[in-house]
C-alpha cells in the first residue's frame, strides 16, 4: 500500500528536522515521478519542442542544475566552473552525447546529495541569510530549500506535459 501513497503520505523521513520534511518529500516524489516518466523514454524525443516549449531533454538538465545550483548557495558557496558551463550547457540542444538514462541518473545523483545535505543541516541555521548569484540577492536557508523543492515540482510537472504530448502527439 504505501507504494501507492505519495510520499509525504508515507510518513516522516528519518534523519531530517521537521522543518525540511516538506522540502525531502518533494525532492523524493520528483524522483519517484521522473523515474516513472522517463523509463524508456524515446531517446530521439528527448530534444523536441512541441510548440516550441522546452525539450523533455532540457527539463532534465534543469532539474539537477538548479537543484546543485540552489543548494550550493544554501551553503553559502559560490558556483564552481563546472556548474557554470552546466548552466551554460542546459538548453542547447545537444542531442548526441546524452541519453535519457544518463540525464535521469544525473538528478538522481543530485536528489541524493541534496538529501544527505538536508539530513545535514542544523535547524539554527534556517533563517541565515544567503545570498544568490553573483549580484548576492538577499535570501535564507530556508528561503532557499523550500525554492528547490518547489521549482523542482513545477519543473517535473511541467517535464511531464512536454513528455506526454511528444511520445503521444503525431503530426
Amino acid at each position: 500500500m504505501s507504494q501507492q501513497l505519495e510520499v509525504w503520505q508515507r510518513g516522516p523521513l528519518p534523519e531530517i528536522i521537521p522543518m525540511l520534511q516538506p522540502v525531502a518529500h518533494a525532492l523524493l516524489q520528483a524522483r519517484e515521478e521522473i523515474n516513472e516518466y522517463m523509463y524508456e523514454f524515446p531517446k530521439e524525443l528527448l530534444w523536441e519542442r512541441p510548440a516550441g516549449m522546452a525539450s523533455t531533454g532540457f527539463h532534465l538538465q534543469h532539474l539537477s542544475g538548479v537543484l546543485d545550483r540552489v543548494f550550493t548557495y544554501a551553503r553559502a558557496e559560490g558556483l564552481s566552473e563546472f556548474q557554470f558551463s552546466q548552466l551554460y550547457e542546459e538548453g542547447k540542444d545537444a542531442e548526441e552525447g546524452y541519453s535519457v538514462e544518463a540525464l535521469v541518473d544525473r538528478f538522481n545523483n543530485q536528489v541524493d546529495l541534496a538529501m544527505q545535505q538536508l539530513k545535514d543541516t542544523d535547524g539554527s541555521i534556517l533563517a541565515d541569510y544567503r545570498g544568490i548569484g553573483r549580484a548576492g540577492l538577499p535570501s535564507t536557508v530556508i528561503g532557499l530549500l523550500f525554492h528547490a523543492a518547489e521549482h523542482t515540482m513545477r519543473h517535473v510537472g511541467q517535464l511531464m506535459v512536454t513528455a506526454a504530448v511528444v511520445k503521444n502527439y503525431r503530426p
